[in-house]
Order: C-alpha cells, then structure tokens, then sequence
C-alpha cells in the first residue's frame, strides 16, 4: 500500500477484477420465521502455496509462499509478478470487453463518454498510422524550442512544454495547503531526471557507470533520429546537465519529511530564489495566478539557478528535445516504442519482452479515462456485499485502533486524547467516488493519439490550476476503481480502498472472518497506520501539518521509529544492497501498527467465542497467514535494486518477516521460541500502536 501521492498527474493504474452478483431484489412477501442455513465458510488460505518444509518459526513468508515462490515465472512482459500483478491481469482482460464493445457499438445513440473511450483505444490500436506518421506529430511541439534564442525565453517554454507532457527541472500541482486544509494552495517541487532517482548520477560502482553509459547511448539514439547534428556529443552533455540537478536535488529520505518540505514563501521570496530563471514568468505562461506558494525543496530552487548559469542554451534545447521525445515514445512508430523498451524495460527493470499492444492501449485508456472506464468498472464486477461487507470491516479495525491506543503504556493520556480525536475523524472511502469526474471538456480524437496525450494532460493541469485559492472538495478521489491499491491522504485525513482491491487473497467474501483481518484488515489498518507513521503523526485530524504530541511523547515515538529503522536496514536482498529502514520507516511502521490493531479487530469480531478450526490451523494462525499470502510476489534483479533505492515500500518477504517477530500474539499462535530464526528477544521488539 502507499500513501497517495497528488503530485503525479496519471496516477491512475488500471488494475482489479471482482465476480460481479445481482442485488438482492426485495419485495413484498413476508420473511418466514424459520432460519436460513448459513453457507460454510472457508479457510481462504492456498495451501497449495504452502512450503511445508520451511518452519512457520524460522521464516514465514516461505513457509506460507515457499511452493509458490518454487514454482511461478514472472512473465517475460513484467519486472515483478505477485497478488497484485495477477489481479491486474484479470483487470486488464476485464477492461478490453468494455473498450472493445465501446469500439463495436460506435452509433449515433453512443454516449459522449462510449466515444471517448472508443477514440482513444482506437488511436492507440491504430499502429499503421504510427508507423506512417513516424515522429512528425512531434514536429508542432518541438519547434518553439528549436527557435530559442535567448535564456530568457526558457521560462516560458519550458512551461508550455510541461503543459504539453514535457520535462522541466521542476514542476508544479495544486493540494490541500497542509497547514490550511480547506483550502487549496500552489506547490513547486523538484524533477528533471530521465533515471529513476539522483542515486542512479552520483554512485560511482561499476553498476550505476555502466546503466549511465547506456544511458547516454540512449539519449544519442533518440537524437539522432530527431536530426541532431552531433547527438553523442549532445547526449553527453545531457547526461552532464541531469548530473549537476540529481547534485542539488534532496534525497527521497529528506523529501519525504512533511516539515522540512512544507516552505510557503510569497512569489517575490520564491522568485528570489533562482535569479537566473524568471520563475513568475514560468508560472504565468503555465495560467498560474498566484502571490504566495509552497517550496517543497527551497535549496535545490536556489542551486538550480547557478545550474541554469552553467550551462549553455543549445544544452537546454537538446535536453528539453531529448525528454520531450522520450516522455512520448510509447506513442510513436514500433522504432522509437523498441528503443525506449530497450533501456528502460531490459537495462533498467529486466523485463525480457514488451506487452503486446492491446494491453499497452487498456493501460493508456485507464491512464487518461480512469473514471469513466471506472463508472462501468464498478457497474458490473463491484457486488453491493463486497462494500457492506468491507464497511463493517473498517469500522471494527478503527476500533481496534481506539483500543490500541488504550493499550499504549509509552503514551501519556493527554496525547492519547489527541491520537483518539484524530482517529474519530477519518473518512473512509469504499469502491468508488460518491462523485465522479467530468470529462465533458476534454476533445478525443480516434486519428490522433499524440494530440489525445496533450490535450489530456492540458485539461489535467488546467483542471489543478483552477482549483488554487479554492475550497478542497472532499469527495475527489487519487485512485480509479479499478486500482489494485489502497492510500492514506493525511491533508483530508481519508483512507480510501478501490473496488479493485476487495476480492481474494485481499478480500475473500466466502472466506472465515480470520483470513480477511489478516489481508484486508491489516491493509484498512495499514492505512489508518498511516495517519500514525512518522509523517502521517504530524497532521490533525483535520488534515492540518500541526504538532499535536507532547514533548515526551514524541521522544518516545521517535525512539521506537528508529529501532524499527535498525531492524529493517539489516535485511539484505544482496551482499551489496540492503532495505533503507529510513526511505521505508513510513510504511514499515504502517506495516506493524496496522496488524496490531486487525489482530485485536479479529478479536473483537469473535466476541469472546474460540475461533474456529478450519484446514488444521485456528483463527489466530490463519490471520497471519492471510497476511503473508497477499506479499508474495517474484522480483526480477533489476527491478528489486531499483526498487531498494526509490521505493518507500520495504520488498514482499520482509513485509512478512519484518513485522511478526515484533508482536507477541505472533509467537503464540505459532509457539515461536529462542533460537527460532523470527524469533526477536522482548526486549528488542518495537511496539508503536
């Protein structure tokens, strides 16, 4: 699970199958006195996945996935393959019915929104026109940079570019004002990179040389086939220029830090802070009318400056050229399409071969018509049970929650009336928008996939502009139905579960109690963990950036954080590479806190009643292997290096080992004892909620 992130403009993933069941019809006819047998219930544990041979006590992830894990092949058009991958692909099946019967059924009678579905899927469908077309669509946005004259004139093409789908050093959205959640405000953040993180430009070993060497081998290719004179000198000075900003850009450790990113200046303050780049001028051609906003990383603005003095006018065009062409190359003829897989699927990710097309123009629909292909998503494979079913969870788990926090002998009694406000006012958000989004002014055209692409991020961005200075609505969703995921937003303080993501192994309705508070449960405990974790703590329940914690309190909180950090930097997928317990602290402590409160959720649930025997395990021991089944997952080398630096998610098997050895309920259901490799002295064990 992760926190949303509301920068990104295309968040939407197109991921999620449920079995879709009629409603109950109701009627007129009395209900009979006489009870109903209750259907049996199953385990929900795949025991076939079971590796047997591994004791539950020495690692749990393998002894729960082991003849899993032996047995899938991550497909050769994927960098990882596990729960969230399988369902994804039954979505994307599910997806290319409603496309298709949206192509099939084109007539007068078609809906705005049946045609927009269909112009775009067929745009993208349409690989003799790309193939004809080559790079000239590219033509009409390329060439103001082409022109450029002058320095002064970066400003306002580098923002017309961003508008269009390009790359700038940094860029912008609109969000909650975190420490004015009502209300929405400005933010200007870093970006500029082509890799995957400032890592990839700094680190010395032969590794990171090499995939830059590659790397600029790239860049040359793409340029030459935009008609750059000399594109392997180019490409090194490219490679030069994103060198020097990965320099001044802050960590994703440091960035992550919602205090230090939080720099509401005034536009004259901002502006004074890159002398060299007309910021107000940048900010006015993108339609931002604004006095003040929020810096999320003060001191890379000001590097930059000197960033932009260094390097001359004709190394901008070619980087503004070279990312421009790149960010759009999955849209062009098969040649540009192989190229860019090249890199960034073989050299970057390990994947061994593309997706074929009609699953890259499902993704791409999902990616630019999330919503409306989520209105009929939720139409047809969202049972109204699922929701009922899933809205009783939820409230059991805040429960167990308020009671968790009852239980904390580190917490003085003063904050824990503050950490119970807080909790009382989160909003939970099930299957799908209340709302949904209008797509009226957005133009579709089936003969013209590049321009769908920018018309679409233009409305996306003219859609965030408008909305600065303006009251929040509360009811706006960062994740389609359709979205194998769930997020927490602290500045509306919101939990939000997909429809996608409530089916089996997550959410299994014809399974016992036991197995979906370990899945399901534990993730709605995650996310509510979220508002706890070491940033999510810093905002009231009003979605205010506000600290409400004593003194001592926070000390204590920040201890228990850090041996969680120790704990985890010692887990070490390779000799050379560990898990950042710092990068991943947020979600491992969302981890933790949300099994802990399922746990005493599940309890509740039982009443006080033993919990039944199903398959040879007890309740207790099929929550926690609800927990473990839903990780399992395949990583590819690549992608798992990759993932070690940039991702704020610890990898599968630790999701697993990392958090059990911490909660003795853990040791009881599975007599763990010393000398048992999860075994963790008591001592040392970190309890936080």
């Amino acid at each position: 699970m992760k926190n949303a992130s509301l920068a990104a403009l295309g968040i939407a993933l197109a991921l999620g199958l449920i079995g879709c069941s009629e409603p109950p019809v109701e009627n007129n006819v009395s209900k009979t006195a006489v009870e109903q047998p209750q259907p049996t219930l199953n385990s929900g544990i795949e025991l076939a996945n079971m590796d047997k041979s591994v004791r539950a006590q020495d690692d749990f992830y393998y002894h729960v996935n082991g003849n899993w894990l032996k047995t899938t092949e991550i497909p050769a058009d994927k960098s990882n393959y596990g729960s969230f991958t399988a369902l994804y692909d039954d979505s994307q099946k599910a997806l290319r019915t409603v496309l298709e019967n949206a192509v099939q059924n084109a007539s007068m009678e078609q809906s705005d929104d049946e045609r927009k579905l269909a112009g775009f899927y067929s745009s993208y469908l349409d690989e003799t026109a790309r193939e004809e077309l080559a790079l000239a669509p590219l033509k009409p946005y390329l060439e103001p940079v082409k022109t450029l004259t002058d320095k002064a004139q970066l400003p306002n093409v580098m923002a017309k570019l961003l508008l269009q789908g390009g790359t700038n050093p940094f860029a912008w959205y609109v969000n909650n004002d975190a420490k004015n959640s009502s209300e929405n405000a400005l933010y200007l953040y870093q970006s500029g990179l082509g890799l995957p993180d400032r890592d990839y430009y700094l680190k010395d070993s032969d590794k990171f040389t090499n995939i830059r060497a590659q790397y600029a081998q790239y860049i040359e290719q793409v340029l030459l086939r935009t008609g750059e004179q000399k594109p392997k000198a180019a490409a090194a000075r490219i490679l030069k220029l994103e060198t020097a900003i990965a320099t001044a850009q802050w960590s994703r450790v440091a960035s992550r830090d919602a205090t230090k990113s939080y720099n509401k200046l005034s536009l004259n303050d901002a502006n004074a802070l890159i002398p060299a780049f007309d910021l107000q001028a940048y900010l006015s051609t993108a339609g931002l009318k604004v006095n003040e906003l929020v810096v999320n990383q003060p001191s890379y603005i000001a590097q930059l400056s000197q960033v932009v003095d260094d390097y001359s006018l004709t190394t901008w065009q070619q980087y503004l050229t070279f990312h421009f062409v790149n960010n759009h190359a999955a849209l062009l003829n098969k040649e540009m399409v192989d190229l860019k897989f090249d890199f960034f699927g073989k050299t970057l990710r390990g994947v061994q071969a593309q997706a074929p097309t009609w699953k890259k123009a499902v993704d791409a629909s999902n990616e630019v018509l999330g919503e409306l292909l989520g209105k009929i998503y939720v139409e047809t494979y969202f049972p109204p049970e699922a929701k009922a079913r899933m809205t009783e969870l939820v409230d059991n788990v805040i429960q167990g929650f308020d009671y968790a926090i009852d239980d904390l002998e580190w917490m003085s009694a003063e904050t824990k009336v503050a950490a119970k406000e807080k909790l009382s006012k989160f909003t939970p958000k099930i299957g799908y928008p209340d709302k949904w989004r209008d797509y009226s002014q957005l133009n579709i055209d089936a003969d013209d996939l590049l321009g769908n692409y920018v018309r679409y991020t233009q409305w996306a961005y003219a859609d965030m502009a408008a909305k600065i200075g303006k009251p929040v609505d509360r009811s706006e969703w960062f994740m389609t139905p359709q979205t194998v995921n769930a997020y927490y937003n602290p500045v509306n303080n919101e939990i939000v579960f997909p429809a996608a993501i409530l089916q089996p192994p997550f959410f299994n309705l014809e399974a016992d109690d036991a197995v979906n508070y370990g899945a399901i449960g534990a993730v709605i405990g995650h996310e509510l963990g979220h508002g706890f974790d070491d940033q999510g703590a810093k905002y009231d329940g009003e979605g205010n950036l506000r600290n409400w914690w004593s003194e001592s309190d926070l000390t204590q909180f920040e201890k228990r954080g850090n041996k969680l950090v120790a704990q985890y930097a010692q887990f070490k997928p390779f000799e050379d590479a560990h898990v950042n317990g710092e990068l991943t602290l947020g979600e491992n402590i969302g981890d933790l806190g949300g099994l802990t409160v399922s746990y005493k959720a599940y309890q509740l649930a039982l009443a006080g009643k033993v919990s039944p025997v199903i398959d040879g395990y007890t309740g207790e021991q099929r929550f926690f292997m609800g927990w473990a089944q839903i990780w399992r997952r395949q990583y590819r080398e690549e992608e798992l290096r990759s993932r070690l630096m940039t991702d704020s998610h610890s990898p599968s098997h630790y999701r697993v080992i990392g958090v059990l050895p911490n909660m003795p309920e853990f040791y009881k259901a599975f007599d763990v004892k010393a000398g048992d490799q999860m075994y963790i002295a008591p001592e040392e064990r970190v309890k936080i909620w």
